[in-house]
């Protein structure tokens, strides 16, 4: 077995730790309506990819992707998708359910093993049968206790699991697609800010530090996935898969920890579930030596 990259290991840890301290940063956005504060990401999210692109010098796969309506036309998909996972992911953590957030991204791995069952007629192995059907369970008790369907951290893993299966299949290097789906949302963004402007609800511009923070959306969010995709270059894809799990982790010790959210018998329950069917997938990669994952689209 060959020695793991240290540089590696570096820029995985970055990519996975700063997602699981992303509820910190989109704390403070709980008064503005999470319209105003997507919409921001993800014309920030645009500026900053633009000038990644120019940097590495990927204009002409810019060009080439955008001249092959197929490829386009796929990317739309996926944006929305990536759209709709980021608007999860903040409307929770604005509205104080950043626990459940973390059980969506716990799931996501699970729901990959269902959708590639689905989608793509993997056969499912005798304990991924059984880790889906915990996962499920857990899902139910959650939601069963809490009176409500857990709508927030199924949308989060589905979302999430659908867009990795949709970048599986379309040829496109990750820098380049998240530039054209950041391209593709920004024409919806930038009519939402206009009319949350005309509405006088619009909080950018009002004080410095909001200001910064919508700023720096755009390079909190490029920032880790540049570092996920040079970890994923140096490291074996069994590394990622584990290392990923960093990043729920922390965003669940975020939410208990730190904002002070409820983690009663009813999520240790959940959790508990979860966690299991977790080691029995973490237990078919050991033997099967695949995984997979993809970039955190928060």
């Amino acid at each position: 077995m060959s020695p793991l990259s240290p540089l590696g290991l570096w820029y995985a840890v970055l990519a996975f730790v700063s997602w699981g301290l992303f509820p910190l940063y989109w704390k403070p956005f709980a008064a503005v309506t999470p319209w105003e504060t997507l919409s921001h990401r993800v014309v920030w999210s645009l500026v900053v990819l633009a000038g990644f692109v120019a940097v590495m010098r990927q204009g002409r796969e810019v060009v080439a992707v955008i001249r092959t309506p197929g490829r386009a036309a796929m990317l739309l998909l996926t944006a929305t998708l990536l759209s709709t996972n980021w608007g999860f992911f903040i409307y929770a953590v604005t509205i104080g359910q950043v626990v459940q957030a973390s059980l969506g991204y716990f799931l996501t791995p699970l729901v990959n093993i269902l959708l590639a069952f689905v989608f793509l007629k993997e056969r499912l192995t005798r304990w991924q049968t059984v880790a889906v059907g915990l996962a499920a369970c857990g899902v139910l008790f959650y939601g069963w206790h809490l009176g409500t369907f857990p709508w927030i951290a199924v949308g989060i893993a589905c979302t999430f699991g659908l867009y990795g299966l949709l970048r599986k299949v379309v040829a496109v290097a990750p820098l380049v697609g998240l530039l054209l789906e950041t391209a593709w949302m920004a024409p919806v963004a930038l009519v939402v800010l206009g009319w949350v402007r005309s509405s006088g609800a619009q909080v950018f511009g009002q004080t410095t530090g909001m200001t910064a923070l919508f700023l720096g959306a755009g390079l909190i969010t490029a920032l880790p996935l540049l570092w996920f995709n040079s970890a994923a270059k140096l490291l074996p894809l069994t590394t990622m898969g584990f290392l990923q799990y960093i990043a729920p982790t922390l965003q669940l010790a975020v939410g208990v920890l730190v904002f002070r959210e409820p983690f009663t018998l009813r999520e240790a329950v959940t959790f508990a579930l979860i966690w299991v069917a977790i080691a029995i997938y973490v237990f078919t990669v050991i033997r099967g030596r695949q995984v997979v994952v993809a970039p955190n689209p928060d």
